[in-house]
């Protein structure tokens, strides 16, 4: 599933053969942009921010979103898509101050647009403070969570508290920390959940294969996240799951275990 260290990978494999390039084929596949044409420009970079993928090319800011299904490859020209060209939604071309030519096919891409780079913050100005980044701020982001009422589980993946944090990490962050799901975000410890968010995504930044009990072997690499009616990995109890979101269209999957994360009590 795509989160914050997916896209940070992700950006860091374009912006190494991106940047400085001079584009040479520009072809966005959706109606909105179906016009724009940035061939002629050279790439400044390619950075994430949260969840969200910029490419900067001359004077302005290809943004995409992965969503759950999307992803960037990178080919040499002549080579075989991995993916359907149905499903390919950007097309970019592009040829290296060495000579080298290269081809990045975005596939199942949501939310593409392109903007002046000063406009920026148009698309993604509301996201909150982002751990992968080197401006992340951990206090502003803690105070974020500390004034949000709703349960933390839900909390934690609104990308403007905090940008990068999905439901696998919601889902580990909270286990790891001894929260229930459904605790107000408000009776937590906001900063040390932060602080922990911060430490596992950094970890995994740079794996291929996400892991959060430090095993990467098949079948141990998550504490709670689907793993329901499994024994839970430090006491035994069964793994519980449910369903939690900001409203209907929005829920998750929620992976628990009862007695290391027991459930909030009244006032």
């Amino acid at each position: 599933m795509p989160e914050g260290d997916t896209v940070y990978r992700t950006t860091r494999r374009l912006n190494a053969v991106l940047a400085g390039a001079v584009v040479t084929g520009f072809d966005l596949r959706v109606p909105q942009a179906a016009t724009v044409d940035l061939s002629g420009l050279t790439v400044t970079e390619v950075v994430p921010r949260g969840k969200h993928i910029l490419h900067r090319i001359g004077d302005y800011t290809l943004h995409s979103h992965l969503k759950m299904e999307g992803r960037w490859d990178v080919y040499r020209p002549g080579d075989r898509w991995r993916r359907p060209a149905y499903t390919a939604r950007a097309v970019i071309a592009a040829t290296a101050p060495d000579g080298t030519s290269w081809q990045t096919v975005g596939f199942d891409l949501a939310d593409i647009a392109v903007v002046p780079t000063p406009d920026e913050d148009s698309l993604v100005g509301h996201l909150g403070p982002d751990p992968l980044s080197v401006t992340w701020d951990a206090a502003q982001a803690a105070r974020n969570l500390a004034g949000d009422e709703r349960a933390i589980h839900v909390a934690l993946q609104d990308q403007r508290s905090v940008a990068g944090f999905g439901n696998e990490y919601a889902n580990e962050i909270l286990f790891v920390r001894g929260i229930h799901p459904e605790t107000p975000a408000n009776a937590t410890d906001t900063a040390a959940v932060v602080d922990l968010g911060a430490r596992m995504i950094r970890a995994n930044r740079d794996r291929r294969d996400r892991t959060f009990t430090g095993d990467a072997r098949p079948g141990r690499t998550t504490w709670v996240y689907r793993r329901e009616g499994k024994a839970c990995r430090r006491c035994g109890t069964l793994i519980r799951r449910g369903d939690l979101g900001a409203d209907p269209t929005r829920e998750r999957i929620v992976f628990w275990c009862p007695s290391c994360q027991p459930a909030p009590t009244g006032p």
